[in-house]
């Protein structure tokens, strides 16, 4: 029996608006989450990037809240970065659109005056970073007492950034009294442990193993020696790539990124916009929007942006650099092959970051097919310093997991100094000494000689 969302009991605004947004079958999550929503349960849900988790919690809050009261938000959504919540905040109107329902989000890194000037016009639901959330409700205009629902998105994630104590403290706020939802791609034996804290006797739904990439992902892996090579791949990879494509870089540091924009902007003749945590929240709100609506080819981020980007059609995902959070690699390559399209992600490895392959394999279940550097791309000698740096980390690594292990950098001898030696001596001079006995140190030595003496 096929499952449709008339079978949900939504009410017909929230029918029409998923008609709008062509929603025709609900994915798994949905399926087994709404239901459950709808009849009042704590929720843990687990589910990969890309299957619609997002809604699963969404059409059930939208139907229990219904229509606007009061001022004071009845239902309080945390997220753990920018882009997720505004992400949230555009799905909210999406499917609420034929609601009389007021929805606001607030974050960090912009002013909070308009922010606060929304608040108190009143809302129904608001969508919230952990720290933005605790400023507000510090000026005094936030009012948290009437949260009836309260749902924390990425939950793992929102743990691993240290966002814990901010919880804490918003949930000394809210009422005790409340629905919880937690959803995430990932949930680690220290999140559970962790979300006890919050969820009364818990639904837990789980659609897919835990850390799965998606199956409409075709994943590659380039075991490439140095930066300049990953450089020479990556221009190799771009160049042949259709002019409709989108194409989404991950690197793992600010300056990683800068220098690609750059070589791309310099070198290859596409157009490419960055995100990372030192641009403006402007400038990465506009490099997103230009990137959806395929004004721009290719997007350079860091992490910050693997959760959160719900971008259709991406058609190529590009690790630069190996992610060292390991479900991160399931969110990266999860902004790719989304709502069932197929997808590519391609990832480059040197030799520090076999360790890291090794684990993220683990997590997903799966070996990455490995693929051979093309004839074309052009393999630069490693510099000594990276070679040093790498050598360090794959040390550091294996140390990690063999505490015996000493590594090429720790296996230098120690002999005893030599001004302990000379002590020691000294001292059985002055006992020699005290005894009456000569020194032998201080008698003359005479010079060997074989005269006179039988040859062997």
């Amino acid at each position: 029996m096929n499952i449709t969302f008339d079978d949900f009991n939504l009410n017909k605004q929230l029918l029409e608006a998923i008609k709008d947004l062509q929603f025709e079958t609900p994915t798994e999550i949905q399926q087994k989450a709404i239901p459950q929503i709808m009849a009042g349960h704590d929720i843990l849900g687990i589910a990969q990037t890309g299957t619609g988790k997002s809604a699963a919690f969404l059409l059930p809050l939208l139907m229990k809240v219904k229509y606007a009261q009061g001022t004071n938000p009845r239902a309080l959504i945390l997220a753990p970065t920018r882009e997720l919540a505004m992400q949230l905040f555009e799905h909210l109107q999406m499917l609420g659109k034929n609601l009389d329902l007021r929805y606001a989000v607030a974050y960090g890194g912009v002013g909070p005056k308009t922010q606060i000037a929304e608040i108190k016009k009143g809302l129904d639901i608001l969508v919230a970073t952990p720290g933005r959330l605790i400023d507000l409700y510090l000026t005094g205009e936030l009012i948290l007492k009437d949260i009836k629902t309260l749902i924390l998105d990425e939950a793992d994630k929102m743990m691993d950034m240290g966002f814990m104590p901010q919880i804490r403290k918003i949930l000394e706020v809210v009422p005790n009294k409340r629905q919880n939802l937690l959803f995430s791609a990932t949930m680690h034996d220290k999140v559970v442990s962790l979300s006890d804290e919050f969820l009364e006797f818990p639904m837990r739904i789980e659609v897919s193993p835990q850390s799965s990439a998606a199956k409409t992902v075709s994943q590659l892996l380039y075991q490439v020696p140095n930066f300049k090579t990953k450089i020479n791949l990556l221009q190799h990879l771009i160049r042949d790539t259709q002019a409709d494509d989108k194409i989404l870089i991950f690197v793992k540091s600010k300056a990683h990124a800068d220098n690609i924009y750059k070589f791309i902007e310099r070198k290859i003749n596409k157009s490419i916009r960055i995100v990372h945590g030192n641009k403006g929240q402007n400038t990465r709100i506009n490099a997103v929007n230009d990137f959806k609506e395929g004004k721009v080819q290719l997007l350079v981020a860091t992490d910050v942006a693997s959760r959160g980007l719900d971008i259709s059609m991406v058609s190529l995902v590009v690790n630069f650099d190996v992610p060292v959070i390991y479900e991160d690699y399931v969110h990266r390559i999860g902004r790719t092959g989304r709502a069932g399209n197929t997808g590519e992600a391609i990832t480059f490895s040197t030799p520090a970051d076999i360790y890291h392959i090794e684990k993220i394999e683990k997590i997903i279940r799966t070996t990455i097919p490995k693929s051979s550097i093309p004839k074309e791309v052009k393999i630069e000698p490693t510099p000594f310093e990276e070679k040093q740096k790498m050598d360090m980390e794959i040390d550091a690594l294996r140390k990690k997991s063999d505490p015996n292990f000493k590594g090429a950098f720790h296996e230098k001898k120690n002999p005893k100094p030599a001004f302990k030696k000379t002590k020691n001596l000294k001292n059985q001079t002055n006992k020699s000494k005290s005894k009456g006995q000569k020194n032998p140190s201080s008698e003359k030595k005479k010079p060997m000689t074989t005269r006179g003496k039988k040859r062997d």
